[in-house]
């Protein structure tokens, strides 16, 4: 693929992750922090973001699946990844985050359930739609 196609390849693919919603201006804010001193350091952090989600999800899973629920435990996970989502700039997840701590604030059981699919699912898109988007910038650069 010629260098101009690739980089308007990137432009497009950010440009729709803004456009969607999936993205805010703190991604913005990280990409600006990249430069010839550190050229990986979004990739870094998104990296980081994944394994720390990971973890925070099997937390949320496991607290949700105890008896009785302890909504402020879960309520302290969901507020650890809603920060770790906002950090990058993950807008739709950090909003499905607030979702879910509402229902954990009312001990909503069944609402956590719900809003938890709805939280794993944004970010689960979110993940594919960074992982292509992080790797076509990756070959935009090498061709550079």
């Amino acid at each position: 693929m010629d260098r101009n196609r690739l980089h308007n390849q990137v432009a497009s693919m950010r440009r729709s992750l803004f456009d969607q919603g999936y993205l805010d201006d703190q991604f913005i804010q990280l990409e600006e922090l990249q430069d010839d001193t550190n050229p990986n350091f979004v990739q870094e952090v998104v990296t980081l973001f994944y394994n720390d989600s990971a973890r925070l999800i099997q937390n949320i899973e496991q607290a949700l699946n105890s008896s009785p629920i302890d909504f402020c435990k879960l309520d302290d996970y969901m507020h650890q990844f809603k920060g770790s989502s906002s950090s990058i700039g993950a807008k739709k997840v950090t909003n499905e985050c607030t979702a879910f701590r509402e229902y954990c604030n009312a001990e909503n059981a069944e609402g956590c359930i719900r809003s938890f699919q709805q939280v794993k699912q944004e970010y689960a898109i979110l993940k594919r739609k960074l992982e292509v988007y992080l790797q076509t910038v990756r070959q935009a650069s090498q061709t550079a």
